[in-house]
């Protein structure tokens, strides 16, 4: 199974890329949104990929982070939610945004994707909301991790140029972390953790940038009894 592929990116297309590996050329299918973070032809790049094996076909997907890997995982094993369809939601949504949507109940939101009616969304929605807290509590410890050397590529691809360097920006890390410490405390404080999960997706909705303590009180405020 390829879990992951660090090389260079030799060609592009609407939806997929070819990605030399020491001489071995992967097509790797993406969302559009991964397609827009992927360098240039001809740079290095590296993506986490899952692999879809059936008797009359194989194919590789790709993932800038191991969260939205997860996601796609989680996505596609509702019934009816195709690989097409994963990817289609999260080039619209985004892996934060998904978590938010199916933690809230919003089905709506993943309606908005190309190719996804009401009835797989409303299933989307039910059938991952208890399972939505794990993937955004992962998401602070991964991205934080995955911001570091790890993604860098470390392997020597003689004809690819040195890739241009680009200005990190922290704040969606920070925003992960924050979410999910937000979602650890409010477990410890004996919160189910659909529950916890509703209430930090909706505070960091309402307000970006809250911090972890920002978003404990915010959420409480949300999880206490009204009246």
């Amino acid at each position: 199974m390829i879990g992951k592929l660090t090389g260079r990116l030799d060609y592009r297309a609407e939806d997929h890329v070819l990605i030399d590996v020491r001489g071995v050329g992967y097509i790797v299918y993406c969302s559009s949104r991964t397609m827009m973070a992927l360098p240039g032809v001809g740079e290095a790049v590296s993506l986490y990929t899952s692999m879809l094996v059936r008797e009359d076909l194989l194919q590789l997907f790709g993932f800038t982070t191991l969260v939205e890997k997860e996601w796609h995982h989680l996505l596609t094993s509702v019934q009816g939610v195709g690989a097409k369809a994963s990817l289609a939601i999260l080039g619209t949504l985004g892996p934060d945004a998904v978590g938010r949507a199916i933690a809230l109940g919003d089905w709506a939101s993943v309606k908005a994707a190309k190719g996804v009616g009401p009835k797989i969304a409303q299933r989307i929605v039910l059938d991952l909301k208890d399972k939505a807290p794990g993937v955004m509590a992962m998401g602070g410890t991964i991205s934080e991790a995955i911001d570091g050397p790890d993604l860098e590529v470390v392997e020597s691809v003689e004809a690819a140029p040195k890739p241009k360097s680009k200005k990190k920006t922290s704040k969606p890390n920070t925003d992960a972390a924050a979410q999910a410490g937000a979602l650890s405390a409010l477990s410890n404080l004996g919160y189910s953790p659909s529950d916890a999960a509703a209430a930090v997706a909706e505070a960091a909705g309402n307000e970006a940038g809250l911090g972890e303590a920002g978003l404990i009180r915010a959420a409480l405020k949300l999880l206490a009894p009204k009246g």
